[in-house]
C-alpha cells in the first residue's frame, strides 16, 4: 500500500467516474484501475461496485475512503510544516468561503493579504457551508470562512467581525422613506429569501422568527444577485449582508436600503481550521488580516451618501 494509491481511490471517490478520476490523477484509466484493484487485493475486500454506468463506494470502501483521506491530509501537513518551518508565511493555504460572501469581502481583503504575505500561495474555494464543513474536516482544505454558530470540538476558530443586515426595499415600498428601522417594522412582511443549503438562508429565517415576518414562498432565490434583481423589479424585499451593497459592487438606483436601530440583525464571521493543523501559528496571523477590515465596509453606504448630500457647502463652515 502507498500514498499514490490511496489518492487514486480518492479521486474515485470524489469524481465516482474512473475516466475523470484519472484525468483528474494525471494518470491513465487502466493504470488507476488497476492499481485500485490491486490495493482492493491487498486489503481483502471490495472497495467500489463497478456498474456499467455507476461508480459506487461498497459500506467498507466509504469507511477506507475517509480514513486514507486522513491519512493523505496529514502527510500533506508533514510537508507543509516542514516547509514552514524555513518560511513560515510561504506556500500554499487552500481557504474556503461561502458564496454570500466570497464576492463581497475577498476584494477588500485579497490586496491587503497580497501585501502581507506576497509568497503566499492562496487557493479560494467557494461552497456552500456545509461542504465546506466537510472538505476542512477530512483535509480537502486546510481553514475556512463561516458564519457562527458552529460548534465542533476539533476545530478552532478566531473570530473576525460581525456583519449587519440591511433591508433592501423598491422605491414604491411603504418603508421606502424611512429613517433607520426597528426589528418590528417587519411584523407580518414577506420577505425574499434564498434557495435551501444557504447558511444566509437560516439566518434571514432566524431574523423573521425574531420580527414576525415571513417567506415569500413562491420565490427562492440562487444568489443574491437574483435577489438585488427581484426587489429591483418590485417583487418583494429582502436582507442584503452589508458588504454585499459595498462598491465596487453595481447597485440598482431604484432600491432603497435601510439601516435598523436598536437590536440590529446581523451574521458573525470566524475563520475555521483543525486543532490538530501544523500550520495553526500562521492561520492565526491570516486570521487577523481578515480581522482588519475598514470598519466603514460594514456600514450603510446610502447614509455616508446622504449625509454628504445634506451637508452645508464647504463656505458656511
Amino acid at each position: 500500500m502507498n500514498l499514490r494509491d490511496l489518492k487514486y481511490l480518492i479521486a474515485v471517490a470524489d469524481h465516482r467516474h474512473f475516466g475523470r478520476a484519472a484525468a483528474a490523477s494525471f494518470v491513465s484509466q487502466p493504470t488507476l484501475s488497476t492499481q485500485v484493484r490491486k490495493l482492493e487485493d491487498e486489503l481483502g475486500v471490495s472497495l467500489i461496485e463497478r456498474a456499467p454506468r455507476k461508480v459506487m463506494l461498497t459500506p467498507i470502501g466509504v469507511e477506507i475512503v475517509e480514513r486514507a483521506r486522513r491519512v493523505v491530509s496529514e502527510i500533506e501537513q508533514m510537508k507543509e510544516a516542514a516547509r514552514r518551518s524555513q518560511r513560515p508565511e510561504a506556500g500554499v493555504v487552500r481557504l474556503g468561503i461561502f458564496p454570500t460572501l466570497g464576492p463581497y469581502l475577498l476584494p477588500h481583503m485579497v490586496p491587503p493579504i497580497r501585501e502581507r504575505f506576497p509568497d503566499l500561495q492562496l487557493l479560494l474555494v467557494e461552497e456552500k457551508s456545509d461542504e465546506l464543513l466537510a472538505r476542512l474536516r477530512d483535509g480537502r482544505l486546510d481553514a475556512a470562512i463561516l458564519a457562527l454558530p458552529l460548534h465542533d470540538d476539533q476545530l478552532h476558530h478566531e473570530y473576525l467581525f460581525e456583519e449587519p443586515f440591511l433591508l433592501a426595499v423598491p422605491e414604491p415600498h411603504r418603508l421606502a422613506q424611512r429613517g433607520a428601522l426597528t426589528i418590528d417594522d417587519l411584523a407580518q412582511e414577506n420577505l425574499l429569501l434564498l434557495e435551501d443549503g444557504h447558511c444566509l438562508r437560516r439566518q434571514t429565517l432566524d431574523v423573521c422568527q425574531l420580527a414576525g415576518a415571513h417567506e415569500k414562498t413562491e420565490f427562492r432565490a440562487t444568489s443574491l444577485e437574483t435577489l438585488r434583481q427581484m426587489v429591483a423589479a418590485n417583487v418583494g424585499i429582502t436582507l442584503l449582508p452589508a458588504l454585499a451593497v459595498q462598491p465596487p459592487v453595481a447597485h440598482p438606483p431604484n432600491i432603497r436600503l435601510l439601516s435598523f436601530s436598536g437590536a440590529q440583525p446581523s451574521r458573525r464571521i470566524a475563520m475555521f481550521w483543525r486543532r490538530s493543523s501544523a500550520m495553526s501559528d500562521f492561520l492565526g496571523r491570516l486570521a487577523a488580516t481578515f480581522r482588519a477590515l475598514p470598519p466603514e465596509l460594514l456600514a450603510n453606504p446610502m447614509a455616508a451618501t446622504a449625509r454628504a448630500r445634506h451637508a452645508p457647502p464647504p463656505d458656511m463652515l
